[in-house]
């Protein structure tokens, strides 16, 4: 009897330690349970690249890497081509128009009141307290942008162990979760299918995405005032389009700034009446580029052997419930939902042993009822008796 009681002990004591790294595994999910869920995304958008890369490309880590950097890499490149665009666009903007005419409207987000415009104006007066609160905004704004990177390193990271361990960590699941029944691989192989299909529907939510934007911003400028026109409308579509993957802020990281911008230049030439432009320009990408194809054309393409009604909404109070990374966790939790109800809970709630269809199709179906022998047909015919019927069916 003490023997059972010290493994009682000791299992207890194991159980109580399991329940505290579990709480702490949850607790450091939950801190960056985005960063993960984003990392999960960017897993099943490279999963396909990965898997006919892996044919020919060895080992598997390289493999990977390399699929990693096909998706980046037109990111990448945009980036790149983006930003040189932006300063050869700002020099001429500077050349053009008299820039400190925006220094009231700029000023209080830099922490500053006024600008010096020459060295003696920065050593005079509070000039070195002007210097000070900029080198302290710069060093917030560098701290923001080194969290980012450390985030993005980290999805990249996850990604990446997804896609070479993947197999790895199927055979762990199965040999410590599965059941006699086969419920769990089926289950799991539901969600999996289910999980690609959405996140390729926001790549491909994105392309469309890029699409609509370019033609709606060509569009535009056709009936754009002189003087004021959409720069580049294709590279603002195709970012547009990058940008929708970013939850909840998207696409305004890229039309909110075009939409200032055009707004400044009517401003700054002293021809205020050409500012409808703007207003039209904000309302078309919030409306046309943004609205509609986030809760209209998204659900659609993420959600084929899913409700697209439930996708909507799944969208929408995502990012509402959870926050930014509500996007991608809200069709997530769907999905797992959806496959349990639909494999699991009704042989739950009848009390009956859970057994898939996809594992026993014949338990879904009634047996067939004694059919009534048709006239002139002997009844032992009729139900399949007497030697030779058996002998035929072995």
């Amino acid at each position: 009897m003490s023997r059972a009681l010290a493994e009682d002990r000791s299992r207890l004591t194991w159980w109580i330690l399991g329940g505290l790294l579990a709480a702490v595994l949850i607790y450091i999910v939950s801190a960056y349970v985005g960063t993960f869920v984003f990392g999960v995304f960017i897993y099943y958008a490279t999963r396909p690249v990965y898997r006919r890369l892996k044919r020919r490309v060895q080992p598997s880590s390289l493999a990977a890497g390399i699929s990693l950097f096909v998706l980046a890499l037109p990111a990448l490149l945009l980036l790149i081509y983006t930003v040189a665009i932006a300063v050869q666009e700002f020099n001429r903007f500077t050349e053009r128009y008299d820039i400190s005419l925006l220094e009231p409207y700029i000023s209080p987000y830099l922490g500053v009141t006024s600008f010096p415009r020459t060295p003696e104006e920065l050593l005079a007066g509070n000039g070195l307290e002007l210097a000070g609160d900029l080198v302290n905004t710069v060093t917030t704004y560098v701290g923001i942008v080194g969290m980012g990177a450390l985030h993005l390193f980290i999805m990249i990271a996850i990604a990446f162990y997804l896609l070479r361990d993947d197999a790895r960590l199927v055979r762990w699941v199965r040999r410590h979760f599965a059941d006699g029944a086969g419920v769990f691989e089926v289950y799991a192989s539901a969600v999996d299918r289910s999980f690609h299909q959405v996140f390729f529907g926001n790549l491909l939510n994105a392309v469309l995405t890029a699409v609509i934007g370019a033609l709606s911003y060509h569009l535009l400028n056709l009936v754009a005032p002189v003087g004021v026109v959409i720069p580049y409308p294709t590279l603002i579509g195709l970012l547009a389009g990058v940008a929708s993957l970013v939850p909840v802020v998207g696409m305004k990281l890229v039309y909110v700034p075009v939409a200032a911008y055009l707004a400044a230049a009517p401003l700054l030439s002293g021809r205020p009446s050409t500012l409808w432009f703007a207003a039209l320009f904000f309302a078309v990408s919030f409306v046309i580029v943004d609205t509609i194809p986030d809760f209209v054309l998204r659900p659609y393409v993420s959600g084929r052997n899913l409700h697209v009604g439930m996708v909507m909404f799944a969208y929408i109070f995502g990012p509402l419930v959870f926050g930014w990374y509500g996007i991608f966790l809200g069709p997530m939790l769907l999905v797992l939902i959806i496959h349990f109800a639909r494999l699991v809970l009704p042989e739950l709630v009848a009390g009956v042993p859970i057994r898939p269809v996809a594992v026993d199709p014949s338990h879904m179906i009634d047996p067939p009822a004694a059919e009534e022998p048709s006239p002139g047909t002997d009844a032992t015919e009729a139900t399949g008796g007497g030697r030779g019927a058996g002998s035929g069916a072995e």
